[in-house]
């Protein structure tokens, strides 16, 4: 599991099921003949299924990634949110005690469980329609998966195997400059938005939703 010191621990569920759901793309981490494989893959995730929930994905029939595993370790699932450097000149303790280093803010989720192949074209076909309805909900038009010729459309399904991932352990980690004073947090945010791009907007959101919070 991932390392977790105390104040970097997120134990909302719901909190750790949004990040899920903005940043849907994990990384599946197995263990097969070949040693450890990890593959970027797009999942969505069953909130009311049994009792933790379940990531419902698909790959690519090409990819051994569903034949070739070990069932008694299990998949792992790693999603990654807002991540930004924070140099150490941002801090207001730099113009007194100068003990300040860099760092790394970010948010991230694990998902562990049981790895469950499903090789069939209704299962596949409606796990496609899920992911496709999940991604497609803010554009001004969504496409469809009826939007393309059904003779295609089998054709592409029969080419992906679906993947059912029941959540056995669930783990959130958020580190936002939870550990530094307020001072210098607020120096982190403020060169952060100084700075300017979408993503460092995004962490000193972060920082301040957390600093708000707890």
């Amino acid at each position: 599991m991932v390392y977790q010191p105390p104040h970097f621990t997120e134990t909302d569920r719901d909190e750790i099921f949004r990040l899920i759901e903005q940043c849907p793309l994990g990384l599946l981490v197995t263990f097969g003949s070949q040693g450890m494989t990890a593959n970027p893959i797009p999942c969505v995730l069953d909130r009311d299924w049994g009792e933790q929930g379940r990531l419902l994905l698909h790959v690519a029939r090409n990819n051994p990634v569903w034949r070739d595993f070990d069932p008694d370790a299990g998949a792992l699932v790693v999603f990654q949110s807002v991540e930004r450097y924070i140099t150490p000149n941002w801090y207001a303790t730099k113009q007194t005690t100068h003990e300040v280093v860099p760092t790394w803010n970010y948010a991230m989720a694990q998902v562990r469980g049981e790895l469950i192949v499903h090789d069939d074209e209704k299962w596949v076909r409606g796990q496609a329609g899920k992911l496709t309805k999940m991604m497609e909900a803010p554009e001004p038009v969504p496409w469809k998966m009826a939007d393309a010729p059904r003779e295609y459309t089998a054709g592409m399904l029969a080419d992906i195997v679906g993947i059912e991932i029941p959540i056995r352990s669930l783990a959130g980690k958020i580190k936002a400059s939870q550990n530094r004073l307020l001072e210098d947090a607020a120096g982190a945010v403020a060169g952060l938005r100084n700075r300017g791009s979408d993503a460092d907007l995004a962490m000193a959101d972060l920082i301040e939703r957390v600093r708000s919070t707890r």
